[in-house]
């Protein structure tokens, strides 16, 4: 199982959200370079970035800040936030970035996901299904769609989708534990790489995530509250 450190960046600064609330912000620091080293140097194989302006805006906003970050590790990086045209994805891949995380337009122009695959490949896309109660969020999670999260995951392998990021809304930032039910079943359902996000509080969360066989997990908040050392996690769920 893959884990991956996570660096939400708002007004250039890293921060984290609970359930994904911009008025519930908790800021760790104001140079996210360096929590991007101190994760590589506890040996992540690679870091997932969200540009949460970026998410709520429609566009990037953070650029300067994740072109830092990568000049600064050495290890691959996923991003989301704000991508919403192909520009955008040519954008993030030229600024290094290994691959590129789409959230709502996967819910409003599944014929944007084909083209994008067909032109930079399945490697480099990835889709984000953030969801509260099972339906998907869009919009920054300021709107919540008529689609069923295992139904939008469904019609994303059909058109070549590997990877898709699950995120529950409900566990997001609140050290609660994941949604262990729903996102087994979206792994069952789906048989995709699933890389879980939300609510990851421990390395009991981690054991029950490489339990139901997801790809990778996301751990944010834990790391940042050490409630979970990274290096210690690396070695037991990586290794």
């Amino acid at each position: 199982m893959k884990l991956f450190p996570a660096i939400d960046i708002k007004n250039g600064q890293c921060v984290r959200l609970r359930q994904g609330n911009f008025q519930d912000v908790l800021v760790y620091s104001d140079t996210p370079s360096k929590i991007a080293k101190e994760w590589e140097a506890q040996g992540a194989s690679f870091i997932h970035i969200v540009d949460l302006d970026g998410a709520v805006v429609g566009y990037s906003v953070n650029d300067d800040v994740i072109k830092e970050i990568i000049q600064t590790v050495t290890i691959p990086v996923q991003i989301g936030g704000g991508i919403r045209t192909i520009k955008d994805i040519d954008n993030k891949l030229s600024l290094g970035v290994n691959r590129v995380i789409i959230g709502t337009k996967a819910v409003k122009d599944p014929g944007f996901i084909k083209e994008a695959l067909a032109t930079f490949g399945p490697d480099r896309i990835v889709i984000g299904i953030d969801a509260k109660d099972g339906m998907v969020a869009i919009e920054g999670w300021e709107e919540i769609s008529n689609y069923h999260a295992v139904n939008l995951a469904l019609e994303m392998k059909k058109i070549g989708v590997s990877t898709i990021v699950y995120t529950d809304i409900s566990k997001d930032g609140m050290l609660l534990g994941p949604n262990i039910s729903h996102t087994k079943e979206i792994v069952d359902v789906t048989g995709l790489n699933i890389i879980a996000s939300g609510g990851i509080s421990s390395l009991k969360d981690l054991e029950m995530l490489e339990e139901i066989n997801v790809y990778g997990a996301i751990i944010g908040k834990a790391l940042y509250e050490n409630r979970i050392e990274l290096k210690k996690a690396i070695d037991m769920f990586e290794a």
